[in-house]
């Protein structure tokens, strides 16, 4: 069996194809952060709820309306996209010119009420969601096994982070959203209904999340659980990339997904903590984070 570095090839490329795909949802859920952060100035804390939303809106389209995988990419992030509009109307518009620490105690409390709603609903254990018959069995690449369903979440992925870089970066929609962010007064003149672009964009954060929710479903399950354990490590992901940085989050999402797999290799008692300790000496170089800047 051929190795590198005295490990076996199939296990390290298996170990950076988990990382790539850990990645892949490490990148889209702060991606969502990021974008409602910029534009918001909220540290939203109900993301890993609403990621697991998705996730239970495809199960239920599924289980309750005969409604498969490729239709539920389309109709899950829109259906938690609208509750996250009710949100932002009917809560976070009261918050804006209030100290960051209120958004981030309503969120963290609006993600409590969900996810104990749901555990009592569904208990803890996981629900089972297949994975759609067009993209079921895989490649055999001579060095390792490529399952299909995981070679389209990693492209899918990097996909619509690209897109939304390109949109928030190189268009006039984009520009209208970073100058809102600077000067609404000034964008309100040229005729921008501020107020709905802000609306608009914190439900397209969390259609972002709820996305990445329904592409999890058949690789981890359905379960009230899943944000929860998986937003502390998005956050770390975004400090590190730069709170609001688009490009940070995408790069850092991928890279460290990478690393935290490398690091299952050939350190497994660390691979936990990698990102954490990564975290750290950032904050300690660069407290704006990789590619933030100090707001």
């Amino acid at each position: 069996m051929t190795e590198i570095f005295g490990v076996p090839t199939q296990a390290l490329f298996g170990q950076l194809l988990i990382g790539l795909i850990n990645g892949s949802f490490y990148a889209l859920l702060s991606l969502g952060l990021a974008v409602i952060f910029g534009l918001l100035n909220i540290i939203n804390f109900t993301h890993g709820a609403q990621y697991m939303l998705g996730a239970f809106f495809a199960y239920f389209l599924l289980d309750k309306a005969g409604v498969g995988y490729w239709w539920a990419l389309a109709i899950a992030p829109l259906g938690a996209g609208l509750t996250g509009v009710l949100i932002e109307r009917l809560m976070l518009v009261r918050l804006y010119k209030l100290d960051h620490l209120y958004g981030l105690l309503l969120t963290f409390g609006l993600a409590l009420i969900i996810q104990g709603l749901f555990r009592n609903e569904f208990g803890s254990s996981g629900l089972p969601y297949p994975i759609p018959g067009e993209l079921a069995g895989g490649r055999n690449l001579g060095f390792m096994f490529l399952p299909n369903y995981r070679a389209w979440v990693i492209v899918a992925s990097l996909a619509i982070c690209l897109a939304t870089w390109f949109v928030i970066e190189k268009t006039k929609l984009g520009s209208y959203l970073r100058a809102a962010t600077e000067n609404p007064a000034l964008v309100k003149a040229f005729g921008v209904n501020v107020p709905r672009m802000i609306t608009l964009t914190y439900g397209f954060g969390v259609a972002l999340a709820a996305l990445a929710g329904v592409m999890a479903a058949p690789i981890y399950q359905v379960s009230p659980q899943m944000g929860a354990d998986l937003i502390i490590v998005v956050f770390a992901v975004v400090v590190i990339g730069g709170m609001g940085s688009i490009l940070g989050s995408i790069v850092t999402g991928f890279a460290l997904g990478l690393v935290e797999g490398l690091t299952k290799v050939f350190y497994p008692e660390a691979s936990n903590t990698v990102i954490f300790v990564i975290m750290a000496i950032v904050l300690m170089f660069k407290p704006a984070g990789l590619f933030g800047t100090q707001r």
